[in-house]
Protein backbone atom coordinates (compact mmCIF):
# COMPACT_ATOMS: atom_id res chain seq x y z
CA UNK A 1 0.00 0.00 0.00
CA UNK A 2 2.77 2.63 0.74
CA UNK A 3 6.76 2.47 -0.48
CA UNK A 4 9.25 1.84 2.34
CA UNK A 5 9.86 4.91 4.22
CA UNK A 6 12.45 7.97 3.04
CA UNK A 7 13.36 9.91 6.31
CA UNK A 8 14.86 13.46 6.24
CA UNK A 9 16.78 15.46 9.24
CA UNK A 10 15.88 17.14 11.73
CA UNK A 11 17.33 18.87 14.78
CA UNK A 12 17.27 16.26 18.27
CA UNK A 13 13.86 15.36 19.77
CA UNK A 14 11.25 16.06 16.87
CA UNK A 15 8.06 16.77 18.92
CA UNK A 16 5.60 17.67 16.51
CA UNK A 17 4.75 18.08 12.93
CA UNK A 18 2.55 20.14 11.02
CA UNK A 19 1.89 19.97 7.15
CA UNK A 20 1.73 23.24 5.46
CA UNK A 21 2.84 25.22 1.97
CA UNK A 22 4.92 27.95 3.44
CA UNK A 23 6.35 29.20 0.05
CA UNK A 24 3.55 29.44 -2.40
CA UNK A 25 4.63 26.92 -5.17
CA UNK A 26 1.08 24.69 -3.68
CA UNK A 27 3.40 21.69 -2.64
CA UNK A 28 2.92 21.23 1.22
CA UNK A 29 6.02 21.45 3.13
CA UNK A 30 6.80 19.73 6.82
CA UNK A 31 7.01 22.09 9.94
CA UNK A 32 8.93 20.06 12.88
CA UNK A 33 9.45 21.20 16.30
CA UNK A 34 12.86 19.76 18.13
CA UNK A 35 12.24 19.42 21.85
CA UNK A 36 16.17 19.30 23.16
CA UNK A 37 17.55 21.93 20.03
CA UNK A 38 15.32 24.02 21.20
CA UNK A 39 14.22 24.53 16.92
CA UNK A 40 11.86 24.17 13.90
CA UNK A 41 12.67 23.01 11.18
CA UNK A 42 11.49 23.60 8.09
CA UNK A 43 11.75 21.34 5.06
CA UNK A 44 10.38 22.18 1.49
CA UNK A 45 8.54 20.14 -0.72
CA UNK A 46 10.39 19.69 -3.90
CA UNK A 47 7.42 18.52 -5.54
CA UNK A 48 8.18 15.13 -6.04
CA UNK A 49 7.42 13.84 -2.70
CA UNK A 50 10.76 14.74 -2.06
CA UNK A 51 11.96 17.10 0.89
CA UNK A 52 14.87 19.98 0.91
CA UNK A 53 17.38 19.70 3.64
CA UNK A 54 15.96 21.19 6.88
CA UNK A 55 16.63 25.17 7.66
CA UNK A 56 16.48 25.98 11.46
CA UNK A 57 15.10 28.57 13.21
CA UNK A 58 15.28 28.85 17.01
CA UNK A 59 12.17 28.69 19.62
CA UNK A 60 11.97 29.15 23.48
CA UNK A 61 13.48 26.23 25.60
CA UNK A 62 11.67 22.42 24.99
CA UNK A 63 9.35 23.33 22.14
CA UNK A 64 6.10 21.48 21.58
CA UNK A 65 3.28 21.18 19.67
CA UNK A 66 2.98 23.86 16.59
CA UNK A 67 0.54 25.74 14.52
CA UNK A 68 0.78 26.96 11.01
CA UNK A 69 -1.82 29.67 10.24
CA UNK A 70 -1.44 33.28 9.07
CA UNK A 71 -1.46 36.11 11.84
CA UNK A 72 -0.60 38.91 10.34
CA UNK A 73 -2.98 39.25 6.90
CA UNK A 74 -0.54 39.07 3.99
CA UNK A 75 -1.70 35.39 2.93
CA UNK A 76 1.88 34.01 4.24
CA UNK A 77 1.72 31.14 7.03
CA UNK A 78 3.30 31.71 10.14
CA UNK A 79 4.51 29.16 13.01
CA UNK A 80 3.01 29.63 16.42
CA UNK A 81 5.42 27.38 19.17
CA UNK A 82 4.54 26.29 22.67
CA UNK A 83 7.70 26.36 24.58
CA UNK A 84 7.41 24.01 27.56
CA UNK A 85 10.47 25.49 29.78
CA UNK A 86 10.57 29.03 28.33
CA UNK A 87 7.29 29.55 29.16
CA UNK A 88 6.05 31.12 26.28
CA UNK A 89 4.65 31.31 22.87
CA UNK A 90 7.26 31.92 19.60
CA UNK A 91 5.71 34.00 16.54
CA UNK A 92 8.03 33.16 13.62
CA UNK A 93 6.60 35.67 10.66
CA UNK A 94 6.77 34.17 7.29
CA UNK A 95 9.11 36.38 4.57
CA UNK A 96 7.14 35.41 1.82
CA UNK A 97 9.59 32.15 0.38
CA UNK A 98 9.09 29.71 3.28
CA UNK A 99 11.51 31.63 5.42
CA UNK A 100 10.93 32.76 8.57
CA UNK A 101 12.12 36.34 10.50
CA UNK A 102 13.24 35.61 13.75
CA UNK A 103 11.13 34.71 16.96
CA UNK A 104 9.08 37.14 18.85
CA UNK A 105 7.86 35.37 22.29
CA UNK A 106 4.98 36.19 24.67
CA UNK A 107 4.38 34.92 28.04
CA UNK A 108 1.85 31.90 28.91
CA UNK A 109 1.05 30.77 32.03
CA UNK A 110 3.60 27.77 33.26
CA UNK A 111 4.65 24.74 30.65
CA UNK A 112 2.94 25.45 28.25
CA UNK A 113 1.65 22.23 26.20
CA UNK A 114 -0.38 23.08 22.70
CA UNK A 115 -1.45 25.71 20.88
CA UNK A 116 -4.58 26.57 18.75
CA UNK A 117 -4.56 29.61 16.27
CA UNK A 118 -8.06 31.13 15.84
CA UNK A 119 -10.17 34.37 15.73
CA UNK A 120 -11.93 34.04 19.23
CA UNK A 121 -13.51 37.27 19.25
CA UNK A 122 -14.99 38.07 16.00
CA UNK A 123 -12.39 40.39 14.35
CA UNK A 124 -10.94 38.11 11.84
CA UNK A 125 -7.65 37.92 12.66
CA UNK A 126 -6.45 34.42 14.24
CA UNK A 127 -5.65 34.56 17.99
CA UNK A 128 -3.37 32.50 19.79
CA UNK A 129 -4.84 29.83 22.67
CA UNK A 130 -2.33 27.97 24.73
CA UNK A 131 -3.00 25.32 27.46
CA UNK A 132 -0.68 25.88 30.08
CA UNK A 133 0.34 22.45 31.87
CA UNK A 134 2.08 23.84 34.57
CA UNK A 135 -0.14 26.25 35.90
CA UNK A 136 -3.11 24.70 35.10
CA UNK A 137 -4.70 27.69 32.89
CA UNK A 138 -6.14 27.96 29.12
CA UNK A 139 -4.63 31.58 28.05
CA UNK A 140 -6.24 33.52 25.24
CA UNK A 141 -3.24 35.95 23.83
CA UNK A 142 -5.98 38.13 21.41
CA UNK A 143 -4.11 39.14 17.93
CA UNK A 144 -4.16 42.97 17.55
CA UNK A 145 -3.98 42.87 13.76
CA UNK A 146 -0.20 42.78 12.67
CA UNK A 147 0.82 40.09 14.19
CA UNK A 148 1.54 41.01 17.50
CA UNK A 149 -0.39 39.66 20.30
CA UNK A 150 -1.64 41.45 23.50
CA UNK A 151 -0.82 39.71 27.25
CA UNK A 152 -2.68 36.52 27.73
CA UNK A 153 -6.27 36.24 29.38
CA UNK A 154 -6.30 33.31 31.91
CA UNK A 155 -8.77 30.75 32.54
CA UNK A 156 -8.98 27.91 35.10
CA UNK A 157 -8.60 24.42 33.92
CA UNK A 158 -8.60 20.62 35.33
CA UNK A 159 -5.21 19.74 36.36
CA UNK A 160 -2.70 19.30 33.97
CA UNK A 161 -4.25 20.79 30.93
CA UNK A 162 -2.49 19.33 27.96
CA UNK A 163 -4.48 19.84 24.50
CA UNK A 164 -6.84 22.65 22.91
CA UNK A 165 -9.44 22.78 20.81
CA UNK A 166 -11.48 25.61 19.25
CA UNK A 167 -14.74 24.76 17.69
CA UNK A 168 -18.54 26.19 18.36
CA UNK A 169 -19.73 23.11 20.23
CA UNK A 170 -23.69 24.87 20.78
CA UNK A 171 -24.41 26.19 17.51
CA UNK A 172 -24.26 30.01 18.70
CA UNK A 173 -21.46 31.16 15.89
CA UNK A 174 -19.35 31.57 18.35
CA UNK A 175 -15.92 30.03 19.19
CA UNK A 176 -15.66 27.55 22.50
CA UNK A 177 -12.50 26.14 23.82
CA UNK A 178 -12.59 22.50 24.71
CA UNK A 179 -9.17 21.47 26.94
CA UNK A 180 -7.93 17.93 27.81
CA UNK A 181 -7.23 17.44 31.21
CA UNK A 182 -4.44 14.87 31.54
CA UNK A 183 -4.13 15.08 35.24
CA UNK A 184 -7.63 14.97 36.22
CA UNK A 185 -8.98 12.65 33.25
CA UNK A 186 -11.52 15.43 32.55
CA UNK A 187 -12.07 17.94 29.42
CA UNK A 188 -12.94 21.35 30.19
CA UNK A 189 -15.39 23.65 28.16
CA UNK A 190 -15.25 26.66 27.94
CA UNK A 191 -18.68 28.28 26.13
CA UNK A 192 -17.83 31.68 24.73
CA UNK A 193 -20.39 34.44 26.22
Amino acid sequence: MFLNQTTYSTDTSPRSVAIVDVNSDNKPDIIVTNWNSNTVSVLLNNGSGTFLTQTTYTTGTNPGLVAVVDVNSDNKPDIIVANWNSSNVSVLVNNGSGTFLTQTTYATGSNPFSVAVVDVNSDTKPDIIVANKGSATVGVLLNTGSGTFLTQITYATGTQPESVAVIDVNNDNKPDIIVGNYGLNTVSVFLHC
